[in-house]
């Protein structure tokens, strides 16, 4: 039996105004290209780059973030290669003196954090390439892990998390689909404590291509090996269509690029950039909370860590309604039960029904106030509105932005309150269908909720569901 040993590389474009060494707009997806440019990042000669500050620092927090040391002295290295998307023939990156080192994250040492310069972007046509040079220059942060993996799903497990930190620091947007982080896989196979030979599969796009794609190079390495076939030390490309693994080159070696100290970016030290924090809750710390504070379970909580804007509405959207029910409580307290019903209801109104309004839209562009939201939860914590009435009451609000208690007036769908008026529905139903009514006399419990359905539609979702219950139940025991 093989054993999988995997090592990921990341690269994140840095959320910054400008360029890495230019004062060019950091915009790589222009609708026009070649717009954000300028001689520093199209390489002319004779021009001198300066180092963005506030890229180093995001790079200083997001070590700090990771538990990585960081160093007091750095500086910038020249990696030379020649490709058309790299106008000065080299790329100015981080070689033997990274910004950040030995981290760790989930159990997964973190060997290295290191800021350069991203490339142009190239763009293929049916029988030429374009080149889009509005990319060449951006700032790029590429973390590297020890090969601490063994399975595609413990490699798409720890490209999330990172993803995940990256936006709360808000270092970086992270947007895989629009190129802003790609994962690269290195990938060998071993049945000895020695690493095999290792394989890399490049620029993977999707958290779901590097899983699939770490277990179909397992699968084929395995096969060759116990083919006795070597394997080659190469970089690998992944085919979405026929989900599999391809050659691209030979693998390079680091002394391939002829690393040498970039001449025109002197050293730089971690005391210039004064007082660096991570200063923001962590995704697992706010895990850790979230199952404490709000009672939630697995799956709530990773729909709201995985949004940091729909946690922050649902917090929000909690402590207001926790204020409504203090305001109403003589002593100003929340009991514990009545918050974890409360925490139930908001949670389970926001994953189930706001999300459905929203589409693929962001909770920060809603009309809807954490206020509102959380007025409309107590009034149907408190069964002053049925649940069919508060779907449609949330409906409205999504549409206008009004308060509940103005919807709820303005379309008559405040409660049913006169036991009369609901008897009256109730006596109506049970007289037009004798058939449920003989099948719960029979002990069919469904039979009921037959006619309770009935009893909602007619009273417009206005009536309380268990007072039609308790009505429907007292009517058919006098027949």
């Amino acid at each position: 039996m093989y054993k999988p040993t995997i090592g990921l590389e990341i690269h994140a474009q840095l959320k910054s105004a400008s360029k890495m060494f230019c004062s060019c707009m950091n915009d790589s997806y222009a609708e026009e290209p070649n717009i954000h440019v300028c001689p520093v990042c199209l390489g002319h000669p004779g021009t001198l780059p300066t180092a963005n500050k506030e890229a180093i620092k995001k790079v200083y927090r997001a070590g700090l973030a990771l538990n990585c040391s960081l160093a007091q002295v750095s500086k910038f290295d020249r990696k030379n290669y020649f490709y058309p998307d790299l106008p000065k023939g080299y790329q100015i990156s981080q070689y033997d003196q990274p910004l950040c080192f030995d981290g760790s994250l989930n159990g997964i040492r973190i060997k290295r954090i290191h800021l350069e310069e991203d490339t142009g972007r190239l763009i293929h046509e049916k029988d030429h390439s374009l080149v889009d040079f509005n990319r060449s220059g951006v700032p790029l942060m590429e973390l590297v892990t020890e090969p601490d993996m063994h399975s595609g799903k413990e490699a798409r497990d720890i490209a999330e998390e990172l993803r995940s930190i990256f936006r709360y620091l808000e270092v970086s947007d992270a947007n895989m689909e629009r190129g802003q982080m790609r994962v690269e896989v290195n990938i060998s196979l071993s049945k000895e404590e020695k690493l095999g030979t290792k394989v890399e599969i490049k620029n993977l796009n999707s958290f779901q291509s590097v899983e699939r794609a770490v277990d179909y190079e397992i699968k084929r390495q395995t096969e060759l090996l116990e083919k006795g076939e070597p394997i080659a030390q190469e970089t690998r490309g992944w085919s979405e269509e026929k989900q599999e693994t391809f050659s691209q080159r030979e693998k390079e070696e680091a002394h391939d690029y002829r690393y040498f100290p970039e001449p025109d970016v002197p050293p730089f030290h971690l005391k210039e950039f004064g007082d660096i924090t991570v200063g923001v809750e962590l995704p697992q710390a706010k895990r850790d909370r979230f199952k404490e504070e709000y009672y939630l379970g697995e799956k709530e909580i990773e729909i709201f860590i995985s949004d940091r804007d729909l946690a922050n509405y649902f917090e929000n959207c909690m402590s207001e309604a926790l204020n409504w029910v203090k305001e109403s409580d003589k002593k100003g307290e929340v009991k514990e039960k009545e918050k974890k019903d409360l925490s139930k209801t908001v949670s389970s109104y926001i994953i189930s029904d706001l999300l459905g309004l929203l589409e693929n839209g962001s909770v920060k562009d809603i009309l809807i106030t954490p206020e509102n939201f959380a007025e409309l939860m107590v009034l149907l914590h408190r069964k002053e509105v049925p649940s069919k009435v508060a779907k449609q009451v949330l409906k409205e609000m999504f549409t206008s932005g009004a308060d509940p208690s103005h919807i709820i007036d303005e379309k008559g769908l405040s409660q049913m309150d006169d036991e009369g008026e609901i008897e009256s529905a109730v006596k109506e139903v049970i007289e037009n269908n004798g058939k449920a009514v003989d099948d719960y006399k029979k002990g069919k419990e469904g039979a009921i909720q037959f006619l309770i359905g009935q009893v909602m539609a007619k009273t417009k979702g206005r009536a309380v569901p268990d007072k039609v219950k308790s009505i429907i139940e007292k009517l058919i025991e006098r027949r």
